[in-house]
């Protein structure tokens, strides 16, 4: 009865200090310019859904911190706040893309604790709305007969995930040298989007999320969509692999955490995020935004992000981004 007693106040003292861990003036980084796919994952299933779900008290205050193709924030993170329980931040396929090039100046998927993920957000390729262009094909095909009077723009770095999906793209094209191939770097989605509508770069490669906006306002064109099937937002759009071009590109959207916080606040912000990835109120949000349902918490969270960086490293090796 004893041991009984023991066993059962040593439960509940568990869970009493889970239950005593609550945030206090929460905290959101997007790793880039407002207006792209992280900026999108602080600031809708983070603060929007979570403050309505009533899982933070209050408001979460949502930070852009640029960079590096989301290594500035990674590095302030890892070094500065290492211990911000308060702190959760916006990952997705292309900080495993970056880690797995080893370009976050030499930290690893390690470094930080992986909370969960509330969505998949998958690859287009767009053009300004009075583009010649009419279909994937036409704009493939043009810059396989000259690819230097042609300029894609992406919200991710040199080597990063939008870049890696054009030239998966011109790749399953046939395209003889890659290097060839243009690509302009910004800041996120958003800072890409303008130099589209500009008239500064022939095409965008980004995320469903970011063009649906522009797509409603009569903007831009979606040309193509590297998903496996077509998305009911835009039901009208052709896949990728309809046209010719066997490339899916999915774009994970999730947080990650500080590696010093307590089990306490990492347990907490987990189920913080399954929260939201089963909310009602997320998952309208998810598919007006054309995400698809994609969720992985915790451990089993933390082991797909290692193989997606080791399966990246692959890729990337396999089409010359890596020495």
């Amino acid at each position: 009865m004893k041991r009984l007693l023991t066993v059962v106040l040593l439960a509940l003292a568990s869970s009493l200090s889970f239950a005593q861990f609550t945030p206090r003036n929460t905290e959101c980084i997007a790793p880039a310019d407002p207006g792209g796919g992280w900026d999108f994952t602080c600031r809708v299933p983070g603060a929007q859904v979570m403050a309505e779900l009533g899982i933070i008290p209050g408001s979460m205050k949502v930070t852009n911190m640029t960079g590096g193709g989301g290594g500035v924030a990674f590095a302030n993170v890892v070094t500065q706040r290492a211990d911000d329980e308060n702190l959760i931040i916006a990952a997705s396929t292309a900080t495993a893309t970056r880690l797995a090039q080893n370009v976050f100046a030499g930290f690893t998927a390690d470094n930080v604790r992986w909370l969960g993920a509330v969505g998949a957000d998958y690859g287009v390729i767009a053009v300004s709305n009075d583009s010649p262009y009419q279909t994937l094909n036409e704009l493939v095909d043009a810059i396989l007969a000259a690819p230097a009077d042609f300029a894609f723009a992406g919200g991710s770095a040199i080597g990063g995930w939008d870049h890696l999906k054009v030239l998966l793209l011109m790749n399953a094209a046939g395209a003889e040298d890659l290097s060839a191939i243009r690509y302009v770097a910004f800041d996120g989605g958003g800072a890409a989007m303008i130099e589209l509508l500009g008239g500064r770069a022939a095409a965008f490669t980004g995320d469903l999320s970011e063009v649906l906006a522009q797509v409603g306002a009569g903007e831009i064109r979606v040309l193509g969509v590297l998903s496996p099937d077509r998305i009911p937002v835009l039901p009208d759009t052709a896949t990728a692999t309809e046209q010719g071009y066997d490339v899916i590109g999915a774009n994970w959207r999730a947080f990650y955490a500080p590696p010093g916080i307590s089990d306490e606040a990492y347990n907490f912000w987990v189920d913080a995020v399954r929260q939201v990835a089963a909310s009602d109120e997320w998952n309208t949000l998810r598919e007006q935004n054309g995400l698809a349902e994609f969720a992985l918490f915790g451990d089993d969270f933390e082991a797909f992000v290692r193989e997606q960086v080791a399966a990246i490293h692959t890729i990337s090796e396999d089409l010359g981004l890596l020495q």
